[in-house]
């Protein structure tokens, strides 16, 4: 039997943790992925693993849907909410907290390969590329912060 909802009520938020995957060239570029349905851009991301830490489940995700594997930050830089669709038109908030990742090793072949396509970006471009607004300010605020640093 389906659960009847209230009018109004609101559906739980459901917890992921993402990867911010970076590396230092010609200023700082973040990597960012196609997602495998829509074919939008952006991080690795997944659900909550038993026995890992936040950051490691990015680190992990990472590397299952980017081939990408590095020093991932302890600490989140922030989080955003975007609304997951699942099949038969199913749909849900999720909150994503992003930990970045400083890419050292990219592999030729990794497990979602087929599914997926990796490109690098400088942080402007990747912040325009995204589409949730909050994801496209964490990008633009960890670029500015990077500047700053770098700078």
């Amino acid at each position: 039997m389906k659960k009847l909802r209230a009018p109004g009520q609101v559906e739980q938020v459901r917890q992921q943790y993402a990867a911010l995957p970076f590396r230092r060239g010609d200023g700082l570029e973040i990597m960012l992925i196609t997602s495998r349905e829509t074919r939008r851009w952006v991080v690795p991301k997944g659900w909550p693993m038993k026995g890992r830490r936040p950051r490691g489940t990015a680190a992990r995700e990472a590397m299952e849907e980017a081939g990408i594997s590095g020093a991932v930050a302890k600490a989140a830089i922030g989080s955003y909410v975007y609304i997951k669709r699942g099949i038969g038109g199913k749909s849900w908030p999720c909150r994503v907290d992003v930990f970045p990742l400083e890419v050292r090793v990219e592999r030729a072949t990794w497990r979602e390969r087929k599914q997926r396509t990796r490109q690098w970006f400088n942080y402007i471009e990747a912040a325009d590329a995204v589409a949730e607004p909050d994801l496209k300010g964490l990008i633009l605020a960890f670029g500015v912060a990077f500047d700053r640093m770098d700078g």
